[in-house]
């Protein structure tokens, strides 16, 4: 059975990699795709229905310090991606957040001090 991260990393053609302990601990990030010498986090969120979302969003404001933080640290953004069960697999329910990813990457990787 395909991972979120596995489908992810399959989509972007890019390697992602488990998050440390401490990186959980200290900027919410569950998994990240090194950039250069930048970091980009991923928050993967199981979510049952549709109406979790909101909840998770509001949950998102509260982490967003330790996601500024992260940027601070690591130079790259930390993107939410939703996982729901479809059928027998898990799917990325916000499917926008590959194109803002891949934003993301192609940002960083054309930045001058690589």
């Amino acid at each position: 059975r395909i991972t979120i991260y596995q489908q992810l990393q399959q989509i972007l053609g890019i390697k992602i990699e488990p998050a440390p302990d401490e990186w959980d601990r200290l900027f919410n990030v569950d998994f990240f795709i090194k950039v250069n010498n930048r970091y980009i986090g991923l928050q993967i969120k199981p979510v049952n229905d549709v109406s979790h979302i909101p909840q998770i969003y509001k949950e998102h404001q509260l982490q967003q310090e330790t996601f500024n933080k992260f940027t601070e640290k690591f130079g790259g953004k930390v993107f939410y991606v939703f996982s729901m069960k479809d059928r027998n697999k898990r799917v990325i329910k916000n499917i926008e957040v590959v194109d803002e990813i891949k934003a993301e990457v192609n940002y960083l990787s054309n930045k001058a001090d690589k």
